[in-house]
């Protein structure tokens, strides 16, 4: 685009021996559009394997023996421990003549600790992403 300076003198008021000669520029205008140039589809999906654990489980099992006693005592026993052992008295009231206090049996309660070796599978989920390119309709540059 030319542009006509106004600080240079009209050509028209000039004396006949000066020659006036009319200076012009040029102005830069940019525009500036968006073009789309392609387009990008992302996907995710889950995969899922299944992985063995392994673990080591303790444990304890509880075993009783009941072991009958049938002895007159003259007070109730407490409950007692021996050798790993847990001795529960159980009593019972006996009607005769007179009253008298029968140890009828002891539970005799044996500890064991026990140890297991064990494998489960577990199910362990992944997520990945799956990019894909994706043409543009129309090579016309739509704006987007």
């Amino acid at each position: 685009m030319a542009k006509h300076i106004p600080d240079q003198p009209n050509p028209q008021s000039a004396s006949s021996d000066t020659e006036v000669i009319p200076l012009t520029e040029e102005e830069l205008h940019l525009d500036k559009r968006m073009v789309t140039t392609g387009k990008v589809r992302v996907q995710t999906s889950v995969d899922v394997e299944t992985e063995l654990v392994k673990a080591t489980l303790d444990g304890e099992t509880v075993e009783v023996t009941r072991v009958p006693v049938d002895r007159i005592v003259d007070h109730a026993p407490t409950i007692r421990t021996e050798n790993d052992v847990t001795i529960i008295p159980i009593l019972e009231e006996v009607l005769v003549v007179e009253k008298r206090l029968v140890l009828k049996e002891e539970l005799h309660v044996h500890k064991r600790r026990t140890t297991e070796d064990v494998e489960a599978p577990v199910e362990l989920r992944k997520q990945r992403a799956v990019i894909e390119r994706v043409p543009v309709d129309d090579d016309t540059g739509t704006n987007t």
